[in-house]
């Protein structure tokens, strides 16, 4: 090992200065945005009728995603006990199943079920993200708690607690994403869904202002898995399972706090080992918005197509030009795509594919699918599909990807978060389709009264997947009714979802 010359300082007088900082062991205070948190989970009364609505839907197209999840093997295999044969008293349920688990492992499951198909609620913001990703967690700790209520005499919790629950979680992760964008340093947005659901779980099982605080420091302190396995080229299925895994960690850091862990008050601010300088560039959070309802009123759903919500509107422009092209699908000469930056930088991709959690995210896959046949399901993602039709990826190598600022600008902007795609197709003798321009995906709040019929006809086909008629029925009608859902026991609905 070579030594500095003895005229070379070890440390420059800024590190000694550092050194110093460190070496002071006075416990601060917790950093602010912990405790902002905190305060919102235990004070603020949610009193938008609006958010409750939207919430009732966002429970309703959750499930069904977890449902038409429940078709495919390789989620499947993914499921219950790490133990063959555990059983657990009041354990939580995973809806379409029959495991009863601790609510740890329920919260993995039921994760990963909602996120397989990639179907759910999506926010669109400095940062992505799927904040209904947090009702796993609430729905595993609400029926472990209801079940363990009953069974001391106590009186279980309600539905309308898990909507509540919901809207804060929203709330959290997302005006977390505003502004603050945590792709750009590489890291995984399931972050936002293990804090969000840590306050939320800490909550509900009964933590007061400084356990929550605490809890919050443990899920800072875990940092973000890395985007990685999202983008070309290791694109793959843990995609899927990160959110579930998010979110069980989160009950886990929620009981270790109960059960008497100490926080760490400047998990975020902290000198060198803090969140901010480890993880964050050294930059602290910008928070444009106070917490309220905003993030679940303005929810994006996924109605039309199980696809990356980036490239929603280029399926439905690309379904929309379908009559004029599946025809001359041999004749076209190019296929030039307007988008939004972000839409670029997460989901153009070029050159092969390697499985469906590859797919779902290219942005040329997801508009030459619907194309050439007229629409885009989850089975166009699996590789017998992809591999019987040669003319998704002639078409993909035709495509021309571009920018326009416009879209980019008003993406960002928050009366109107667009998430816009123009699609035009050329043809070798000259002629052209027209541009078809979507600025909003039918899921987007300004098409809500569109959206919502076709919303409840997505889950009620969900449903059919899985249950008899009368059942499906019974759950949907359930579902409609906002006032007789609030007022069930969590419990007894979640007896509902038990195959």
């Amino acid at each position: 090992i070579r030594r500095p010359p003895r005229s070379t300082p070890l440390y420059s007088s800024a590190a000694s200065d550092v050194y110093k900082r460190q070496d002071l062991n006075t416990r601060p205070d917790p950093d602010q945005v912990l405790i902002d948190i905190a305060d919102y989970v235990s004070d603020y009364e949610i009193d938008s009728e609006e958010a409750y609505d939207t919430a009732r839907n966002c429970l309703m197209d959750t499930l069904g995603c977890g449902f038409l999840a429940l078709r495919f093997p390789e989620c499947t295999k993914l499921l219950g006990p790490l133990v063959e044969g555990t059983m657990v008293p009041h354990g939580a349920r995973v809806p379409g199943t029959q495991y009863r688990l601790d609510p740890v492992k329920a919260a993995w499951d039921i994760g990963c079920i909602v996120r397989w198909l990639d179907y759910n609620d999506t926010w669109l913001a400095a940062e992505w993200g799927h904040p209904s990703d947090n009702l796993v967690a609430i729905l595993a700790v609400a029926d472990y708690l209801s079940q363990v209520h009953i069974s001391e005499g106590k009186t279980p919790l309600l539905m309308h607690d898990v909507l509540t629950a919901m809207i804060k979680a929203h709330e959290i992760q997302g005006v977390l994403a505003l502004e603050n964008s945590f792709n750009r340093v590489g890291l995984c947005h399931v972050l936002l869904v293990r804090v969000a659901s840590t306050a939320i779980a800490t909550h509900m099982l009964g933590g007061n202002k400084e356990q929550i605080i605490d809890a919050l420091s443990h899920a800072w302190l875990d940092g973000s898995s890395l985007r990685t396995y999202r983008h070309a080229p290791n694109a793959g299925p843990r995609k899927s399972w990160a959110a579930g895994d998010a979110t069980s960690r989160a009950v886990r850091l929620a009981d270790l706090t109960l059960r008497g862990e100490i926080g760490y008050p400047s998990a975020l601010t902290a000198p060198t080992w803090g969140f901010y300088d480890v993880s964050f560039r050294g930059n602290s959070f910008l928070f444009p918005k106070a917490y309220g309802s905003y993030v679940m009123e303005n929810i994006l759903f996924k109605i039309s197509f199980p696809a990356e919500f980036h490239s929603q509107t280029a399926a439905e422009a690309a379904v929309k030009l379908h009559p004029q092209v599946k025809d001359r699908l041999n004749d076209i000469e190019k296929i030039v795509i307007h988008t939004h930056e972000s839409a670029i930088r997460i989901i153009s991709k070029v050159g092969p594919l390697n499985n469906p959690a590859d797919r779902d995210h290219c942005l040329q896959y997801m508009t030459a699918v619907p194309l050439a046949f007229g629409n885009l399901v989850a089975e166009h993602y699996e590789d017998s599909f992809h591999q019987a039709h040669p003319i998704i990826d002639e078409l993909r190598e035709k495509m021309e990807i571009h920018e326009n600022p416009i879209y980019t600008k008003e993406y960002l902007e928050p009366e109107k978060r667009s998430i816009a795609n123009a699609l035009q197709v050329y043809f070798k003798d000259g002629n052209s389709t027209e541009k078809m321009e979507i600025d909003y995906p039918v899921g987007h709040r300004r098409r809500r009264k569109e959206g919502i019929p076709l919303l409840e006809a997505k889950f009620q086909a969900n449903l059919a997947t899985l249950f008899p008629a009368a059942r499906s029925e019974k759950i949907y009608a359930l579902l409609k009714d906002q006032e007789k859902l609030e007022g069930m026991p969590v419990n007894e609905f979640m007896d509902l979802l038990v195959i």
